[in-house]
Protein backbone atom coordinates (compact mmCIF):
# COMPACT_ATOMS: atom_id res chain seq x y z
CA UNK A 1 0.00 0.00 0.00
CA UNK A 2 1.16 3.63 -1.03
CA UNK A 3 0.70 6.86 1.21
CA UNK A 4 -1.51 9.07 -0.35
CA UNK A 5 0.10 12.19 0.52
CA UNK A 6 1.98 13.08 -2.82
CA UNK A 7 -1.52 12.36 -5.04
CA UNK A 8 -3.47 16.23 -5.77
CA UNK A 9 -6.18 15.18 -7.38
CA UNK A 10 -7.34 18.93 -7.88
CA UNK A 11 -4.16 18.78 -10.25
CA UNK A 12 -5.47 15.64 -12.61
CA UNK A 13 -7.22 17.15 -15.78
CA UNK A 14 -9.07 14.29 -16.26
CA UNK A 15 -10.76 15.22 -12.85
CA UNK A 16 -11.64 18.84 -13.90
CA UNK A 17 -13.70 20.81 -16.56
CA UNK A 18 -15.65 18.60 -18.77
CA UNK A 19 -14.54 15.25 -17.33
CA UNK A 20 -15.47 16.36 -14.02
CA UNK A 21 -17.63 13.77 -12.02
CA UNK A 22 -21.03 14.39 -11.19
CA UNK A 23 -22.77 13.53 -8.14
CA UNK A 24 -26.57 14.30 -8.88
CA UNK A 25 -28.88 11.90 -10.16
CA UNK A 26 -31.51 12.91 -12.06
CA UNK A 27 -34.73 11.96 -13.50
CA UNK A 28 -36.02 14.06 -15.99
CA UNK A 29 -39.06 13.50 -18.71
CA UNK A 30 -40.13 15.95 -21.80
CA UNK A 31 -36.60 17.06 -22.34
CA UNK A 32 -36.02 20.20 -24.31
CA UNK A 33 -35.37 19.45 -28.17
CA UNK A 34 -33.82 21.77 -30.35
CA UNK A 35 -34.82 20.93 -33.98
CA UNK A 36 -36.96 17.61 -34.66
CA UNK A 37 -36.50 14.11 -33.06
CA UNK A 38 -36.61 11.45 -35.85
CA UNK A 39 -40.47 9.97 -35.32
CA UNK A 40 -38.92 6.98 -36.17
CA UNK A 41 -36.87 6.26 -33.09
CA UNK A 42 -37.78 4.15 -30.49
CA UNK A 43 -35.33 2.74 -27.86
CA UNK A 44 -32.55 3.55 -25.53
CA UNK A 45 -29.16 5.72 -25.94
CA UNK A 46 -26.80 4.76 -23.02
CA UNK A 47 -23.91 5.34 -22.62
CA UNK A 48 -21.02 4.34 -19.80
CA UNK A 49 -17.87 6.27 -18.36
CA UNK A 50 -15.53 7.15 -15.50
CA UNK A 51 -17.39 9.10 -12.70
CA UNK A 52 -16.01 8.85 -9.33
CA UNK A 53 -18.93 8.98 -6.60
CA UNK A 54 -16.48 10.55 -3.92
CA UNK A 55 -12.82 12.08 -4.27
CA UNK A 56 -10.19 9.68 -5.62
CA UNK A 57 -7.37 8.72 -3.10
CA UNK A 58 -4.15 7.61 -4.13
CA UNK A 59 -4.31 7.94 -8.01
CA UNK A 60 -6.80 8.28 -10.54
CA UNK A 61 -5.25 7.19 -14.19
CA UNK A 62 -8.02 8.32 -16.55
CA UNK A 63 -9.68 5.90 -18.49
CA UNK A 64 -9.29 3.27 -16.50
CA UNK A 65 -10.06 4.15 -12.91
CA UNK A 66 -13.48 5.85 -11.58
CA UNK A 67 -17.09 4.18 -10.94
CA UNK A 68 -19.42 3.59 -13.54
CA UNK A 69 -22.53 6.18 -14.40
CA UNK A 70 -24.97 5.35 -16.49
CA UNK A 71 -26.50 8.32 -18.61
CA UNK A 72 -30.06 7.54 -20.80
CA UNK A 73 -32.22 8.74 -22.85
CA UNK A 74 -35.29 7.15 -23.86
CA UNK A 75 -36.44 7.93 -27.29
CA UNK A 76 -40.06 7.70 -28.91
CA UNK A 77 -42.81 9.03 -30.73
CA UNK A 78 -40.28 12.84 -31.06
CA UNK A 79 -40.17 12.84 -27.32
CA UNK A 80 -37.20 11.76 -25.15
CA UNK A 81 -36.51 11.67 -21.12
CA UNK A 82 -33.45 11.13 -19.06
CA UNK A 83 -32.00 8.98 -16.28
CA UNK A 84 -28.64 8.98 -14.61
CA UNK A 85 -26.93 6.27 -12.04
CA UNK A 86 -24.34 5.48 -10.88
CA UNK A 87 -23.44 1.35 -11.31
CA UNK A 88 -22.84 0.35 -7.68
CA UNK A 89 -20.79 -2.15 -6.80
CA UNK A 90 -20.47 -3.43 -3.36
CA UNK A 91 -17.19 -1.36 -3.38
CA UNK A 92 -19.33 1.44 -3.96
CA UNK A 93 -21.77 0.61 -1.55
CA UNK A 94 -19.58 0.72 1.09
CA UNK A 95 -17.57 3.93 0.05
CA UNK A 96 -21.49 5.24 0.50
CA UNK A 97 -21.78 3.89 3.92
CA UNK A 98 -19.10 6.04 5.17
CA UNK A 99 -19.34 9.13 2.87
CA UNK A 100 -15.50 9.36 1.73
CA UNK A 101 -13.66 7.02 -1.18
CA UNK A 102 -11.85 3.67 0.36
CA UNK A 103 -10.46 2.46 -2.34
CA UNK A 104 -7.45 4.33 -4.12
CA UNK A 105 -6.50 3.89 -8.40
CA UNK A 106 -4.83 0.72 -9.84
CA UNK A 107 -0.86 2.56 -10.00
CA UNK A 108 -1.31 2.81 -6.00
CA UNK A 109 -3.29 -0.02 -5.21
CA UNK A 110 -5.04 2.08 -1.93
CA UNK A 111 -7.19 -1.14 -0.38
CA UNK A 112 -9.29 -0.91 2.96
CA UNK A 113 -8.71 -3.04 5.84
CA UNK A 114 -10.99 -5.03 7.56
CA UNK A 115 -11.05 -1.62 10.11
CA UNK A 116 -12.68 -0.44 7.41
CA UNK A 117 -14.71 -3.27 5.39
CA UNK A 118 -16.30 -6.47 5.85
CA UNK A 119 -13.61 -9.03 5.27
CA UNK A 120 -15.27 -10.37 2.18
CA UNK A 121 -14.07 -6.97 0.76
CA UNK A 122 -11.10 -6.06 2.76
CA UNK A 123 -7.37 -6.37 0.75
CA UNK A 124 -9.42 -6.48 -2.41
CA UNK A 125 -9.45 -4.61 -5.50
CA UNK A 126 -12.29 -2.58 -6.26
CA UNK A 127 -14.98 -2.93 -9.30
CA UNK A 128 -14.97 -0.73 -12.17
CA UNK A 129 -17.79 -1.41 -14.69
CA UNK A 130 -17.12 1.83 -15.96
CA UNK A 131 -16.15 1.54 -19.45
CA UNK A 132 -18.63 0.45 -21.80
CA UNK A 133 -22.32 -1.21 -22.03
CA UNK A 134 -23.92 -4.01 -23.75
CA UNK A 135 -27.58 -5.74 -24.23
CA UNK A 136 -26.95 -9.43 -25.14
CA UNK A 137 -29.14 -12.26 -23.98
CA UNK A 138 -31.62 -10.62 -21.79
CA UNK A 139 -28.93 -8.92 -19.93
CA UNK A 140 -27.90 -5.24 -19.99
CA UNK A 141 -24.22 -5.30 -18.47
CA UNK A 142 -22.24 -2.63 -17.56
CA UNK A 143 -18.83 -3.41 -18.19
CA UNK A 144 -15.06 -3.29 -16.58
CA UNK A 145 -11.88 -3.43 -18.18
CA UNK A 146 -11.39 -7.10 -17.83
CA UNK A 147 -13.51 -8.13 -14.82
CA UNK A 148 -16.77 -9.43 -13.85
CA UNK A 149 -19.69 -6.90 -15.64
CA UNK A 150 -22.27 -5.34 -13.64
CA UNK A 151 -26.13 -6.38 -14.70
CA UNK A 152 -28.79 -3.64 -14.36
CA UNK A 153 -32.05 -3.42 -14.89
CA UNK A 154 -34.07 -1.47 -17.81
CA UNK A 155 -34.43 1.48 -15.40
CA UNK A 156 -30.18 1.30 -15.13
CA UNK A 157 -30.49 0.17 -11.74
CA UNK A 158 -27.57 -1.75 -10.23
CA UNK A 159 -28.66 -5.92 -9.65
CA UNK A 160 -25.52 -7.77 -8.99
CA UNK A 161 -22.05 -8.63 -10.51
CA UNK A 162 -22.76 -11.39 -13.50
CA UNK A 163 -20.57 -14.43 -13.80
CA UNK A 164 -23.16 -16.07 -16.15
CA UNK A 165 -24.15 -18.84 -14.33
CA UNK A 166 -20.51 -19.56 -12.67
CA UNK A 167 -19.04 -20.31 -15.96
CA UNK A 168 -17.18 -17.11 -16.31
CA UNK A 169 -15.89 -15.77 -13.07
CA UNK A 170 -13.14 -13.94 -13.79
CA UNK A 171 -15.16 -11.72 -15.74
CA UNK A 172 -14.91 -10.79 -19.32
CA UNK A 173 -14.06 -7.84 -21.67
CA UNK A 174 -15.23 -4.16 -21.82
CA UNK A 175 -15.39 -4.57 -25.42
CA UNK A 176 -16.69 -7.63 -26.50
CA UNK A 177 -18.02 -8.42 -29.90
CA UNK A 178 -21.80 -9.79 -30.88
CA UNK A 179 -21.84 -11.56 -34.26
CA UNK A 180 -24.88 -9.99 -35.86
CA UNK A 181 -25.82 -13.18 -37.63
CA UNK A 182 -25.14 -15.79 -35.26
CA UNK A 183 -25.69 -13.60 -31.88
CA UNK A 184 -23.25 -15.01 -30.15
CA UNK A 185 -21.11 -12.73 -27.88
CA UNK A 186 -17.38 -13.42 -28.02
CA UNK A 187 -15.46 -12.21 -24.84
CA UNK A 188 -11.59 -12.31 -23.52
CA UNK A 189 -10.44 -11.88 -20.42
CA UNK A 190 -6.99 -11.18 -19.30
CA UNK A 191 -5.47 -12.07 -15.84
CA UNK A 192 -2.19 -10.94 -13.64
CA UNK A 193 -1.71 -14.74 -13.06
CA UNK A 194 -1.68 -17.37 -15.61
CA UNK A 195 -3.79 -18.15 -17.83
CA UNK A 196 -2.66 -14.31 -19.06
CA UNK A 197 -5.08 -14.14 -21.63
CA UNK A 198 -8.53 -16.35 -22.79
CA UNK A 199 -11.44 -16.25 -24.61
CA UNK A 200 -15.03 -17.41 -24.26
CA UNK A 201 -18.45 -17.69 -26.10
CA UNK A 202 -21.79 -16.79 -25.16
CA UNK A 203 -25.05 -17.92 -26.67
CA UNK A 204 -27.63 -15.50 -28.01
CA UNK A 205 -29.98 -16.90 -25.19
CA UNK A 206 -26.77 -15.69 -22.75
CA UNK A 207 -25.58 -19.36 -22.03
CA UNK A 208 -21.77 -19.94 -22.02
CA UNK A 209 -21.23 -21.74 -25.30
CA UNK A 210 -17.05 -21.75 -24.72
CA UNK A 211 -15.72 -21.42 -20.93
CA UNK A 212 -12.44 -19.64 -20.81
CA UNK A 213 -10.15 -21.13 -23.27
CA UNK A 214 -6.62 -20.19 -22.65
CA UNK A 215 -4.38 -18.46 -25.69
CA UNK A 216 -1.44 -19.93 -26.02
CA UNK A 217 2.07 -18.26 -26.60
CA UNK A 218 1.21 -15.57 -23.22
CA UNK A 219 3.17 -15.70 -21.11
CA UNK A 220 3.29 -12.55 -18.85
CA UNK A 221 0.10 -9.94 -18.29
CA UNK A 222 -0.51 -7.59 -20.46
CA UNK A 223 -3.05 -4.67 -20.71
CA UNK A 224 -5.30 -5.34 -24.26
CA UNK A 225 -8.64 -3.51 -23.91
CA UNK A 226 -10.31 -4.06 -27.60
CA UNK A 227 -11.00 -6.99 -29.66
CA UNK A 228 -12.12 -7.85 -33.48
CA UNK A 229 -13.89 -10.30 -34.60
CA UNK A 230 -14.30 -12.06 -38.11
CA UNK A 231 -16.81 -15.05 -39.63
CA UNK A 232 -13.19 -17.12 -38.89
CA UNK A 233 -11.29 -15.57 -36.19
CA UNK A 234 -11.35 -13.47 -32.55
CA UNK A 235 -8.85 -10.97 -33.17
CA UNK A 236 -6.92 -9.70 -30.20
CA UNK A 237 -4.11 -6.95 -30.89
CA UNK A 238 -1.00 -7.22 -28.31
CA UNK A 239 0.56 -3.81 -28.00
CA UNK A 240 3.90 -4.12 -25.68
CA UNK A 241 2.16 -2.71 -22.69
CA UNK A 242 2.90 -5.11 -19.71
CA UNK A 243 2.08 -4.75 -15.83
CA UNK A 244 4.78 -4.72 -13.40
CA UNK A 245 3.13 -4.92 -9.92
CA UNK A 246 7.13 -4.75 -8.32
CA UNK A 247 7.41 -1.34 -10.02
CA UNK A 248 3.72 -0.53 -8.68
CA UNK A 249 4.61 -1.45 -5.07
CA UNK A 250 7.56 0.40 -5.16
CA UNK A 251 6.19 3.71 -6.34
CA UNK A 252 6.04 3.22 -9.96
CA UNK A 253 3.71 3.00 -12.95
CA UNK A 254 1.97 -0.62 -13.12
CA UNK A 255 1.50 -0.02 -16.60
CA UNK A 256 5.26 -0.84 -18.78
CA UNK A 257 5.65 0.13 -22.10
CA UNK A 258 8.61 -1.97 -23.92
CA UNK A 259 8.57 -1.17 -27.47
CA UNK A 260 11.13 -3.33 -28.19
CA UNK A 261 9.25 -6.05 -28.20
CA UNK A 262 6.54 -5.33 -30.95
CA UNK A 263 3.00 -5.84 -31.35
CA UNK A 264 2.09 -9.27 -31.67
CA UNK A 265 -1.97 -9.69 -33.21
CA UNK A 266 -3.59 -13.31 -32.38
CA UNK A 267 -6.34 -15.12 -34.76
CA UNK A 268 -7.63 -17.48 -32.98
CA UNK A 269 -10.17 -19.43 -35.01
CA UNK A 270 -13.26 -19.62 -33.53
CA UNK A 271 -14.04 -23.64 -33.94
CA UNK A 272 -11.04 -24.06 -31.88
CA UNK A 273 -8.32 -24.65 -33.99
CA UNK A 274 -4.47 -22.94 -32.91
CA UNK A 275 -3.73 -19.50 -32.82
CA UNK A 276 -1.63 -17.84 -35.61
CA UNK A 277 0.29 -14.95 -34.93
CA UNK A 278 1.53 -11.63 -37.32
CA UNK A 279 3.42 -9.30 -35.61
CA UNK A 280 5.24 -5.84 -36.65
CA UNK A 281 6.60 -3.39 -35.58
CA UNK A 282 5.50 -1.68 -31.97
CA UNK A 283 2.04 0.10 -31.83
CA UNK A 284 -0.57 1.08 -29.29
CA UNK A 285 -4.64 0.14 -30.25
CA UNK A 286 -7.32 1.72 -27.93
CA UNK A 287 -10.24 0.63 -30.46
CA UNK A 288 -10.75 -1.41 -33.37
CA UNK A 289 -13.12 -0.34 -35.84
CA UNK A 290 -13.83 -3.73 -37.34
CA UNK A 291 -11.96 -6.50 -39.28
CA UNK A 292 -13.00 -9.04 -41.65
CA UNK A 293 -11.99 -12.10 -43.57
CA UNK A 294 -11.07 -11.47 -47.45
CA UNK A 295 -12.86 -14.60 -48.13
CA UNK A 296 -14.17 -17.87 -46.10
CA UNK A 297 -11.52 -20.00 -48.15
CA UNK A 298 -9.22 -21.02 -45.07
CA UNK A 299 -5.70 -19.29 -46.24
CA UNK A 300 -7.47 -15.54 -47.09
CA UNK A 301 -6.64 -12.63 -45.54
CA UNK A 302 -8.03 -10.39 -42.47
CA UNK A 303 -8.02 -7.18 -43.13
CA UNK A 304 -8.32 -5.41 -39.56
CA UNK A 305 -9.02 -1.43 -38.70
CA UNK A 306 -8.53 0.47 -36.20
CA UNK A 307 -7.05 3.50 -34.64
CA UNK A 308 -3.70 3.46 -33.62
CA UNK A 309 -1.22 5.08 -31.27
CA UNK A 310 2.67 5.56 -31.83
CA UNK A 311 2.24 4.63 -27.69
CA UNK A 312 0.57 3.83 -24.78
CA UNK A 313 -0.72 7.22 -23.17
CA UNK A 314 -2.99 7.69 -20.24
CA UNK A 315 -4.15 9.78 -17.79
CA UNK A 316 -2.55 13.15 -18.54
CA UNK A 317 0.62 11.89 -20.46
CA UNK A 318 -0.26 13.06 -24.44
CA UNK A 319 3.18 13.99 -25.02
CA UNK A 320 6.12 12.42 -26.60
CA UNK A 321 9.95 12.67 -24.12
CA UNK A 322 10.00 15.52 -27.37
CA UNK A 323 7.18 17.24 -26.20
CA UNK A 324 5.32 16.28 -29.53
CA UNK A 325 1.77 14.97 -28.69
CA UNK A 326 1.40 11.39 -28.95
CA UNK A 327 0.17 10.67 -32.38
CA UNK A 328 -2.99 8.52 -33.54
CA UNK A 329 -3.91 7.69 -36.91
CA UNK A 330 -6.83 5.44 -38.67
CA UNK A 331 -5.11 2.17 -40.46
CA UNK A 332 -6.27 -0.71 -42.36
CA UNK A 333 -3.89 -3.78 -41.80
CA UNK A 334 -4.14 -6.80 -44.02
CA UNK A 335 -3.01 -9.89 -41.88
CA UNK A 336 -1.80 -13.04 -43.80
CA UNK A 337 -2.74 -16.06 -40.71
CA UNK A 338 -0.52 -18.38 -42.81
CA UNK A 339 2.92 -15.98 -43.16
CA UNK A 340 2.40 -14.22 -39.84
CA UNK A 341 2.52 -11.16 -41.51
CA UNK A 342 0.59 -7.69 -41.63
CA UNK A 343 0.74 -4.78 -43.92
CA UNK A 344 -0.31 -1.17 -42.26
CA UNK A 345 -1.32 1.46 -44.30
CA UNK A 346 -2.42 4.59 -43.02
CA UNK A 347 -6.00 5.99 -44.23
CA UNK A 348 -5.88 9.03 -42.23
CA UNK A 349 -3.20 10.28 -40.08
CA UNK A 350 -5.38 13.35 -38.12
CA UNK A 351 -6.08 12.62 -34.41
CA UNK A 352 -8.72 10.69 -33.79
CA UNK A 353 -10.32 8.18 -31.39
CA UNK A 354 -14.09 6.39 -30.20
CA UNK A 355 -14.18 4.99 -34.01
CA UNK A 356 -18.09 2.83 -34.57
CA UNK A 357 -19.66 1.11 -37.12
CA UNK A 358 -23.28 -0.38 -37.60
CA UNK A 359 -23.29 -2.95 -35.16
CA UNK A 360 -24.87 -5.07 -37.78
CA UNK A 361 -21.82 -4.77 -40.19
CA UNK A 362 -19.57 -6.49 -37.32
CA UNK A 363 -17.62 -9.11 -38.49
CA UNK A 364 -18.34 -8.30 -42.37
CA UNK A 365 -17.25 -5.76 -44.87
CA UNK A 366 -18.22 -2.62 -43.82
CA UNK A 367 -18.62 0.32 -46.00
CA UNK A 368 -19.31 3.12 -43.40
CA UNK A 369 -17.31 4.33 -40.24
CA UNK A 370 -17.65 6.89 -37.96
CA UNK A 371 -14.70 8.43 -35.07
CA UNK A 372 -14.94 11.78 -33.11
CA UNK A 373 -11.78 14.37 -34.30
CA UNK A 374 -9.86 16.83 -33.85
CA UNK A 375 -10.04 20.21 -35.89
CA UNK A 376 -6.44 21.46 -33.92
CA UNK A 377 -8.53 24.76 -33.83
CA UNK A 378 -8.75 24.96 -30.23
CA UNK A 379 -6.03 23.29 -27.40
CA UNK A 380 -8.14 19.92 -25.99
CA UNK A 381 -7.37 17.29 -23.48
CA UNK A 382 -6.48 13.75 -24.24
CA UNK A 383 -10.18 12.10 -24.74
CA UNK A 384 -11.80 15.69 -26.00
CA UNK A 385 -12.85 16.15 -29.90
CA UNK A 386 -14.52 18.56 -31.26
CA UNK A 387 -15.51 16.90 -34.36
CA UNK A 388 -16.90 14.22 -35.77
CA UNK A 389 -15.71 12.54 -38.71
CA UNK A 390 -17.65 9.52 -41.28
CA UNK A 391 -15.50 7.73 -44.31
CA UNK A 392 -16.73 6.02 -46.93
CA UNK A 393 -14.47 2.31 -47.69
CA UNK A 394 -15.57 2.21 -50.95
CA UNK A 395 -13.21 5.18 -52.04
CA UNK A 396 -11.45 5.68 -48.72
CA UNK A 397 -13.22 9.51 -48.80
CA UNK A 398 -14.00 11.26 -45.89
CA UNK A 399 -17.01 13.96 -44.53
CA UNK A 400 -16.23 15.82 -41.59
CA UNK A 401 -18.59 17.91 -39.25
CA UNK A 402 -17.20 20.74 -36.90
CA UNK A 403 -18.85 21.23 -33.58
CA UNK A 404 -17.93 24.69 -33.33
CA UNK A 405 -17.87 25.12 -29.09
CA UNK A 406 -19.63 21.78 -28.78
CA UNK A 407 -16.94 18.94 -27.28
CA UNK A 408 -18.23 15.44 -28.55
CA UNK A 409 -17.92 12.08 -27.76
CA UNK A 410 -18.24 8.33 -29.30
CA UNK A 411 -20.23 8.30 -32.43
CA UNK A 412 -22.70 5.26 -32.10
CA UNK A 413 -25.32 4.22 -35.12
CA UNK A 414 -29.04 3.57 -34.57
CA UNK A 415 -30.45 2.23 -37.86
CA UNK A 416 -33.99 2.56 -39.26
CA UNK A 417 -36.55 0.40 -38.25
CA UNK A 418 -37.08 -2.12 -41.00
CA UNK A 419 -33.42 -1.32 -42.79
CA UNK A 420 -31.11 -4.01 -43.95
CA UNK A 421 -28.74 -1.69 -45.70
CA UNK A 422 -25.55 -0.56 -44.25
CA UNK A 423 -26.28 3.03 -43.90
CA UNK A 424 -29.96 4.24 -43.80
CA UNK A 425 -30.38 5.33 -39.88
CA UNK A 426 -29.10 8.21 -37.42
CA UNK A 427 -25.41 8.71 -35.60
CA UNK A 428 -25.64 9.89 -31.60
CA UNK A 429 -23.79 11.19 -29.16
CA UNK A 430 -23.48 13.02 -26.03
CA UNK A 431 -21.34 16.45 -26.40
CA UNK A 432 -20.95 19.37 -23.70
CA UNK A 433 -20.64 23.37 -24.89
CA UNK A 434 -17.16 24.70 -23.53
CA UNK A 435 -18.61 27.88 -22.91
CA UNK A 436 -21.54 26.91 -20.33
CA UNK A 437 -20.95 23.41 -19.72
CA UNK A 438 -24.03 22.41 -20.94
CA UNK A 439 -24.81 18.66 -22.17
CA UNK A 440 -26.37 17.60 -25.50
CA UNK A 441 -27.83 14.47 -27.32
CA UNK A 442 -27.44 14.59 -31.27
CA UNK A 443 -28.44 13.23 -33.51
CA UNK A 444 -27.40 13.06 -36.67
CA UNK A 445 -28.94 11.51 -40.06
CA UNK A 446 -26.57 8.89 -41.81
CA UNK A 447 -27.37 10.36 -44.92
CA UNK A 448 -26.18 13.45 -44.40
CA UNK A 449 -23.97 13.79 -41.68
CA UNK A 450 -21.99 16.68 -42.40
CA UNK A 451 -24.95 19.07 -42.25
CA UNK A 452 -24.76 18.23 -38.55
CA UNK A 453 -27.11 17.46 -36.01
CA UNK A 454 -31.15 16.98 -36.48
CA UNK A 455 -31.93 17.25 -33.27
CA UNK A 456 -30.39 18.49 -29.95
CA UNK A 457 -31.60 17.10 -27.14
CA UNK A 458 -30.74 19.39 -23.56
CA UNK A 459 -29.44 16.60 -20.88
CA UNK A 460 -30.43 18.34 -17.20
CA UNK A 461 -26.98 17.98 -16.12
CA UNK A 462 -23.25 17.75 -17.70
CA UNK A 463 -22.43 14.66 -19.27
CA UNK A 464 -18.34 14.01 -18.04
CA UNK A 465 -16.77 13.16 -21.51
CA UNK A 466 -16.25 9.38 -22.47
CA UNK A 467 -16.39 6.61 -22.50
CA UNK A 468 -18.53 4.25 -24.69
CA UNK A 469 -22.54 3.95 -25.20
CA UNK A 470 -25.43 1.90 -27.48
CA UNK A 471 -28.14 2.57 -29.01
CA UNK A 472 -30.76 -0.51 -27.66
CA UNK A 473 -34.05 -0.20 -29.61
CA UNK A 474 -37.05 -1.02 -28.32
CA UNK A 475 -37.87 -4.55 -27.88
CA UNK A 476 -40.87 -6.11 -29.10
Amino acid sequence: MHTQSHFDPARVPHLLGRFAPVTEEVDEVDLMVHGELPGDLDGLYVRNGPNPRFTPIGSYLFPIDGDGMLHGVWISEGRAKYRNRFVRTPGLLAEEKVGHALWGGIETLVMPGEDEVSSELAGTLKDLPDINVVRHGGRLLALAESACPLRVDSELKTLGRETFGGALPAGITAHPKIDPVTGEMVVFCYGLEPPYLTWSAIGPDGVVRRGPTEVAGVDEPMLIHDMALTERFVVLTLGPVFFDLTAAMNGGSVLAWRPERGTRVALIPRDGGPVRWASDEAFWLWHTVNAYDTSPADGAEVVLEYVQWARLAVGGESREDTGEPVKSALVRAVIDPTLGTMQRSVLDDSRVEFPRVDDRMIGRRHRRLALASETGDVDLLQGEFDALRWYDTRDDSSLTWRAGDLSVGEPVFAPSPGDTSDGRGYWMTFATDRTDDSSWLLVISAEDPAAGPLARVRIPVRVPLGLHGCWLPTEE
